[in-house]
C-alpha cells in the first residue's frame, strides 16, 4: 500500500466565488427598505397653527395683520431715529434716542414673544377618552326625553362655576376656558385673538400682551412728544408752523403717532383695569361677574386686592406648555402617517396622536381656590412641556 501524501492547500489560491445579486423587484423594494424618518408631534397637530424652527415657533395660521404692526413700528421709528433723533441731539439731548431705542427694542421683544409663544392650548382627549366620558355623559342623563346634559358645576371660591363641553375638543373646558375658532383648540384663561399680533393671547402670553402694548403706548406717546418738539423748534426762526411741517420729514410719525396713540393708550387703560380686577376680555365682554343675567354672582378668581391681582396675572411662574409638540411620534403611527405627506392641519391628523394629558381629571370637584390646569392634565405628562 502506498503512502499518501498530503499537501496543505492554500485558501487565497481557490478562485473566489462571485456572489448572486438579489433579485430586482424595482424601486419599491427599495423604498421600502429605507428607514423612516421619525415624525414629531407637530407634524400632525389637530389644531389650525403653524410651526417653524422644528417646532418650537407656534404661531396662528391666520396671521391677521402682524406684519402690518411690524412695518408700522419699524417705519415710524426708523423715520424718527433718521430725520427727528440727529436734530434733538444737537438741541436738546443726546438720551433722546438712547431713551428711545430702549422702548423700540422693548416693544419688539414682546410682540415677537406674543405672537411665537404657545398661548395655552389645551391637548385634545385621546379617542379612549372621549368615550369615557361620553359614556359618563350618557349614564347621568335620561335619554328618553331630553339629551344628556353638557354642563358641569365646580365649586370654586365658594361660586359655583360651570363647565361647558367642547365638542372638539371632546372634553368639559377646565374653569376660564374657551375655544377659538380662529385657531380651532381650547385655550386656558382665554382673553382674545388678537390679530395685530397673529395669535391667541391666553395664559401663557397674555402677560407678553400686556408689556408689549404699554411699552408700545410709551414708545408711542415719546415719539409724538419728541417730533412735535422737533417742529416746534424749527417754527421758531419765524418761518412759522407751516413751513415746519413742509420743511421736515418728521411729520409723518407725527401722523401715525397723533391717530394711534389714543386707541394704543385707551387699549392699555382697559387691560389695565381688567389686570387690576383678575378679568379677562372674553369675561368682561360676557358679564361673566357683571350680574348682567340677573344672578348674584362675583369674580371667584379676584383676590379683592388691586396689588395681588396684578401679581398673580404678571408675576406668577410662567406654566409649562402642555402640548409635546416637539415629541416624536410612536414607530407605529409614524408609519402609518409616513406614506402621505400631512398639511398642516387635515381632517386624518385629527387622530389624538399629539395628546400628553388627560383632561378628564376634572371628574373629581376642584378645592375652593381657583382651579389650575395641572389639576386637569397629570403632572407626570409635564416633563415634555417646553416653549
Amino acid at each position: 500500500m502506498k503512502n499518501c501524501e498530503y499537501q496543505q492547500i492554500d485558501p487565497q489560491a481557490l478562485p473566489t466565488p462571485t456572489p448572486t445579486p438579489p433579485p430586482h423587484h424595482g424601486k419599491d423594494t427599495e423604498k421600502k427598505k429605507e428607514p423612516r424618518r421619525p415624525r414629531r408631534k407637530w407634524e400632525v397637530f389637530p389644531g389650525k397653527n403653524r410651526f417653524y424652527c422644528d417646532g418650537r415657533i407656534i404661531v396662528a395660521r391666520q396671521s391677521g395683520v402682524l406684519p402690518l404692526t411690524l412695518g408700522l413700528i419699524l417705519v415710524t421709528s426708523g423715520l424718527f431715529f433718521i430725520f427727528d433723533c440727529p436734530f434733538l441731539v444737537k438741541h436738546l439731548t443726546s438720551c433722546i434716542p438712547v431713551i428711545g431705542g430702549v422702548l423700540f427694542v422693548f416693544v419688539l421683544i414682546t410682540l415677537l414673544q406674543t405672537s411665537f409663544t404657545d398661548p395655552g392650548i389645551l391637548p385634545r382627549a385621546t379617542p379612549d377618552e372621549a368615550a369615557d366620558i361620553e359614556k359618563q355623559i350618557d349614564n347621568t342623563g335620561n335619554t328618553s326625553y331630553r339629551p344628556p346634559p353638557r354642563t358641569k358645576e365646580v365649586l370654586i371660591n365658594q361660586q359655583v362655576v360651570k363647565l361647558k363641553y367642547c365638542f372638539t375638543c371632546k372634553m368639559f373646558r377646565p374653569p376660564r376656558t374657551s375655544h377659538c375658532s380662529l385657531c380651532d383648540n381650547c385655550v386656558e384663561r382665554f382673553d382674545h385673538h388678537c390679530p395685530w399680533v397673529g395669535n391667541c393671547v391666553g395664559k401663557r402670553n397674555y402677560r407678553f400682551f400686556y408689556t408689549f402694548i404699554v411699552s408700545l403706548s410709551f414708545l408711542t406717546a415719546f415719539i409724538f412728544g419728541c417730533v412735535t418738539t422737533h417742529l416746534a423748534l424749527r417754527a421758531q426762526g419765524g418761518k412759522g408752523l407751516v413751513f415746519a411741517l413742509q420743511e421736515s420729514p418728521g411729520r409723518y410719525p407725527l401722523v401715525i403717532c397723533f391717530f394711534s396713540v389714543w386707541s394704543i393708550l385707551g387699549l392699555s387703560g382697559f387691560h389695565t383695569y381688567l389686570v387690576a380686577s383678575n378679568l379677562t376680555t372674553n369675561e368682561d365682554i360676557k358679564g361673566s361677574w357683571s350680574g348682567k343675567s340677573g344672578e348674584d354672582v362675583t369674580n371667584p378668581y379676584s383676590q379683592k386686592n388691586i396689588f395681588i391681582n396684578c401679581c398673580s396675572v404678571l408675576c406668577a411662574p410662567m406654566p409649562p406648555s402642555l402640548i409635546d409638540r416637539r415629541g416624536f411620534l410612536p414607530t407605529d403611527e409614524s408609519a402609518q402617517t409616513g406614506s402621505a405627506d400631512i398639511e398642516l392641519p387635515t381632517l386624518a391628523a385629527k387622530s389624538e396622536i399629539n395628546v400628553v394629558g388627560s383632561p378628564f381629571a376634572l371628574q373629581k370637584s376642584p378645592s375652593p381656590v381657583e382651579t389650575s390646569l395641572p389639576a386637569v392634565v397629570p403632572t407626570q405628562h409635564l416633563s415634555a412641556a417646553c416653549c
